[in-house]
């Protein structure tokens, strides 16, 4: 028997692939691209958050005016008849300023008439009402203090950055809108008159310019109940 075998060798084992790493150009150009990234979604979302911070200031601006134009609708429409102040106008026009006669009614007490005057001053539009009374005299006095801002009444804010408050006065004479000034109506109310001398404007355009956004806000009242 043949003690030379033959032997059956086994296949060399391959030589194991080492691991390839990243390169440092690789690294670079990785983060690079997240960067990029970074900054686009950075500035993506500070111009979400600067157009919703406007929307809000320009909602709460808008919001403010519709409360400010919703109170001077309540005020016009109270308007004081002329029999209740007998010789006295219930509105004056002047420039910035208005100043109107308006029935107050309370629960359990006689109708009274109360002043109200809503003025521009230092970029804010705010509203001033007087103590209501009966007497005439007295609400000539109060007329006099609140037109002079003597009277000590508390303003109330109702809207900032307000650069001009214009006012127009309509009269069916068919002379059409008027500027203070121009009809007798911006006169002063606070002496006796004789009633054909008198001319009361049947309604008013007032319109509000902002000093941060364009154009105007305009809206016009109905004098006396409707």
């Amino acid at each position: 028997m043949d003690t030379s075998a033959s032997r059956h060798t086994l296949p060399a084992a391959p030589a194991s692939r080492g691991r390839r790493g990243f390169t440092l150009v690789e690294l670079l150009v990785a983060i690079t691209i997240l960067a990029i990234v970074a900054v686009l979604g950075w500035r993506g979302l500070d111009g979400i958050v600067r157009a919703r911070v406007a929307l809000t200031a320009d909602m709460e601006q808008t919001r403010g005016m519709q409360l400010a134009f919703a109170q001077m609708q309540r005020d016009t429409s109270q308007l004081v008849d002329l029999d209740a102040i007998p010789g006295r106008v219930p509105v004056v026009v002047e420039p910035g300023r208005i100043v109107l006669v308006r029935k107050v009614f309370a629960e359990y007490q006689p109708s009274r008439i109360q002043l109200v005057s809503y003025s521009v001053q230092g970029g804010v539009l705010s509203r001033r009402e007087s103590q209501p009374t009966r007497d005439l005299n007295e609400l000539d006095a109060l007329w006099l203090s609140v037109t002079s801002d003597t009277d000590g009444a508390t303003r109330v804010a109702l809207e900032s950055s307000v650069a001009d408050m214009s006012v127009r006065t309509w009269m069916n004479d068919g002379a059409g809108w008027r500027v203070p000034g121009v009809d007798a109506v911006s006169s002063s109310p606070s002496g006796p008159a004789s009633a054909a001398t008198l001319a009361v404007p049947t309604g008013i355009e007032v319109t509000i310019r902002m000093s941060d956004r364009p154009g105007a806000l305009v809206k016009t009242f109905l004098l006396g109940p409707v």
